[in-house]
């Protein structure tokens, strides 16, 4: 009996059974999730708000097909290139009998101006590390990067001790 006077107390539901809707992003859409949709920019001075706004337009590509049909990627692809061949990054080598081939990946970035301006788009080309192990694939690292930072403080340093 209670059951029954529940049913009669509750609402007919003409969309019993079907799961809610939840948000579904077009397809068509570069962008997936338009920043505009989670936050507000009405605190925002009209500058900063522009450049938050800018920021979901730009498409950075996570395949490298997306990224061969774009003309700044292509572009950024180039230079990434032409910067290895010039540093001597790499060498052409045979293969060591037994040996894995350890895979590559590029990786999109946009570079902004501090006013929020693009300033570059980068395409930089990485080894998939994860595939290496240490003593079979490779015995030491070098990494011969120094940031600004150390140079200036470096000189300083000379500077301040003669």
């Amino acid at each position: 009996m209670p059951s029954d006077i529940a049913h009669h107390a509750l609402p007919p539901r003409s969309t019993r059974g079907i799961p809610p809707i939840k948000y579904e992003p077009d397809p068509k859409a570069k962008v997936k999730y338009p920043i505009s949709n989670y936050i507000s920019s009405h605190k925002l001075s009209a500058s900063y708000a522009s450049y938050v706004c800018k920021l979901s337009s730009i498409s950075i590509p996570s395949t490298l097909q997306e990224a061969l049909a774009d003309s700044h990627w292509t572009t950024a692809m180039a230079e990434e290139m032409k910067a290895l061949k010039r540093n001597v990054t790499w060498d052409l080598v045979t293969l060591p009998i037994r040996k894995k081939i350890v895979g590559c990946r590029w990786v999109f970035v946009v570079k902004d101006n501090a006013d929020g301006t693009i300033e570059r788009y980068k395409a930089r080309l990485v080894a998939k590390w994860y595939t290496q192990s240490y003593g079979v694939d490779y015995q030491e690292t070098f990494a011969p990067i120094a940031k600004l930072n150390t140079v200036r403080v470096l000189l300083s340093l000379v500077a301040n001790k003669d």
